[in-house]
């Protein structure tokens, strides 16, 4: 006789819970306690000047930052004493993170396509190639790369084990307009092909508006917004991104922008 059937677990919709994240650096405060939960094939955009605390807060997440405070949990699995087990589902891009500069294209995606545990390295690289436009690259040092050519492989890289949770700093720096695009949409079916969950810190306000259906914005380590870009746009009286962006930069409050604007734009001191 079988014994009771059990239930297949439901996958939980959240798939990145932080909660009272903070970093500080003896009196430096990095990031100020951070709350929020990334739900499973989500794209939030996490804005700020340069300083505000993006890349400190990803690399917290990512488990190459020691948080001084507060919690991470990917996929039910908290990163600080048991990341290992999350790790395997996580990448991360950033343009700003060189490559071993001796090892060619091939060989850096076939190192970390072995420490992601991918199944068929070779098959992988492939087929990465042949969507990124690779194929020309493979075989040269990664020190001898233009910058847009190091863009494109460290989203190779980013994407070598199908990751469910992506981490992207400045995905597409230093691209030409149509090479961007191209980048943005291989991002997009990733996401819709595996319910992808995407944390994207970008400078480009276009980007951000296409890809993202939540913002949060950060100010000197504080996260001071956090909603979908429709509905930060209705509350600073704005028509794009890039003018919210700069609204929250220059310390404007919600609605203040769009009564200068009917004053005769009066001038804001930064």
């Amino acid at each position: 006789m079988s014994g009771p059937s059990q239930a297949t677990p439901t996958p939980s919709p959240i798939a990145l819970k932080v909660k009272g994240l903070c970093k500080t650096y003896g009196a430096l405060i990095a990031l100020r306690p951070l709350t929020f939960e990334l739900r499973a094939g989500s794209v939030t955009g996490l804005l700020g000047g340069n300083g505000a605390g993006k890349t400190t807060t990803i690399g917290m997440i990512m488990g190459l930052i020691e948080p001084t405070g507060g919690t991470i949990h990917a996929f039910g699995h908290d990163i600080v004493r048991e990341r290992y087990r999350a790790l395997g589902r996580m990448n991360f891009e950033s343009p700003y993170v060189d490559m071993p500069h001796r090892l060619t294209v091939r060989q850096n995606l076939r190192v970390f396509g072995s420490l992601y545990g991918v199944a068929d390295v070779a098959g992988k690289i492939a087929e990465l190639a042949d969507n990124l436009a690779l194929g020309d690259l493979l075989e040269r040092p990664c020190g001898r790369l233009s910058a847009g050519q190091k863009t494109r492989v460290a989203l190779a890289k980013a994407l070598i084990n199908d990751p469910d949770l992506l981490l992207l700093d400045e995905p597409t720096a230093s691209l030409d307009p149509d090479t961007a695009d191209w980048v943005r949409s291989h991002l997009e079916d990733h996401r819709r092909n595996r319910n992808c969950t995407i944390l994207l810190a970008s400078h480009n306000m276009a980007e951000v508006e296409r890809l993202c259906d939540r913002v949060m914005m950060l100010k000197e380590g504080s996260l001071v917004d956090d909603a979908p870009p429709s509905e930060l746009l209705a509350r600073y009286g704005r028509t794009n991104m890039e003018d919210v962006f700069l609204d929250v930069a220059r310390g404007r409050a919600n609605g203040e922008a769009a009564r200068e604007r009917a004053n005769g734009g009066a001038t804001v001191a930064l």
